[in-house]
């Protein structure tokens, strides 16, 4: 038999003795949480945004006068930004195709029954859950020349990693691969799991090739959830600050967010680094505006 929905409160209940109706119950959680995002995150988004257009220094008692356009303009004129951005985009290439690769593949090597295979996707999920802080110190002693465990191994001698511009920004996106490919694998575990059998089995029998069944069977079922992996990764290394920060201090490591604290904190050009920060957000929205169109097309298909 078919339960009615209830939709009014208990006589019985203390809600309904105190006089409260559903709509003031649905409000005493609603409003609480519409006036936390206002105060966290509305806010101080618009008071930024103001901030944007002034020339306000916040290492100064001096008002904050209203420049207009004027950070902008000069951000967007100035090769030293742009050469940040160009270094963001070299990470967020490297980092977010590794951790693709990497992440795919290893959940293509545990979608079988394996022995373990619960612990092992547990120990693999591990690097994700670590402080981005740890992360960084932690792999700076792996790179270390002198003692570090990857030169021994790789029989490199005294390879500088981190001391070298030309090999600095590529070390610090090996370490976001092997700390974030684990996330990519285990939505790719979930799109891997939810492909039919029967597929499979149909392409056995007409006897199909790995690499064609990769290519019409899995890839294309498991591409939308693949996207979302890598727009959620994008948007995250193109703002990531901790790992590039704390691994080196080279120019060629120097990512827009780090730029962005220097100016914010260092410099306390306070109104140049809210405009910075706005530029920032609107490349990153931009990005992913893409992704979502591209996503839409793939579901399409």
């Amino acid at each position: 038999m078919a339960t009615a929905v209830i939709s009014t409160l208990d006589p019985k209940s203390r809600a309904a003795a105190r006089g409260m109706s559903d709509i003031a119950i649905r409000n005493l959680f609603i409003i609480p949480t519409i006036l936390f995002l206002i105060v966290f995150n509305i806010f101080p988004l618009l008071y930024s945004l103001g901030y944007s257009f002034t020339d306000f220094r916040a290492s100064t008692n001096a008002p904050a006068n209203f420049v207009g356009l004027q950070n902008y303009r000069e951000l967007l004129n100035d090769p030293y930004i742009w050469n940040n951005f160009v270094v963001t985009a070299k990470y967020v290439i490297v980092s977010v195709v590794g951790q693709v690769i990497v992440g795919f593949g290893t959940a293509m090597l545990l979608n079988r029954d394996i022995p373990f295979k619960g612990l092992i996707t547990t120990l693999l999920l591990l690097p994700m859950m670590l402080s981005m802080a740890v992360v960084g110190l932690f792999w700076k002693l792996l790179y270390d020349p002198s003692w570090g465990v990857i030169n021994w191994a790789l029989g490199l001698g005294k390879f500088q990693w981190l001391g070298d511009p030309d090999m600095a920004l590529y070390a610090v996106a090996i370490t976001d691969i092997w700390m974030w490919a684990p996330f990519v694998m285990l939505l790719s575990l979930a799109g891997l799991s939810a492909v039919p059998k029967h597929l499979y089995e149909a392409a056995a029998i007409d006897r199909a090739g790995p690499l064609y069944t990769f290519f019409r069977i899995t890839l294309p079922l498991v591409a939308p959830i693949l996207m979302i992996a890598i727009i959620f990764r994008t948007m995250e290394a193109f703002k990531t600050f901790d790992l590039a920060y704390v691994l080196s201090t080279q120019p060629s490591t120097e990512v827009i967010s780090i730029r962005l604290y220097k100016m914010a904190f260092q410099e306390w050009q306070t109104g140049r680094s809210c405009a910075l920060a706005y530029i920032v957000l609107i490349m990153v929205l931009a990005i992913t505006n893409i992704y979502v169109k591209y996503l839409n097309k793939v579901k399409e298909r």
